[in-house]
């Protein structure tokens, strides 16, 4: 069965930030302002708004306060921070990773 490129070739997939997730699945239906939600969790509100905006990532401190929070398990938006990074780095590296041989076991 052939696989579309489009849907499984990472390239060209949209890479959502850890923050734009937070805010069109949890802030946005939840009609929750950054200050709200910097309020909840005590932090400053400027520092979900660069989350927000993708300027700032993902932290492992403010993962543990909005897991809380939203009552997620521990490590959830750190991992779609790990997750976005991952494949900013790949098209970073524009094809280098296929130059490079695996060493044989």
């Amino acid at each position: 069965m052939s696989r579309s490129s489009t849907i499984t070739d990472p390239d060209w997939l949209e890479n959502v930030h850890a923050g734009g997730l937070l805010l069109s699945e949890f802030m946005e239906p939840l009609d929750l302002s950054t200050a709200e939600l910097a309020r909840s969790v005590n932090v400053d509100a400027a520092r979900i708004e660069a989350v927000v905006r993708g300027s700032l990532p993902m932290d492992a401190e403010l993962d543990l306060r909005l897991t809380r929070y939203f009552r997620m398990s521990e490590g959830f938006f750190l991992r779609l921070q790990n997750d976005y990074e991952t494949l900013e780095a790949k098209r970073a590296l524009n094809g280098e990773l296929e130059r490079i041989l695996p060493r044989a076991a």
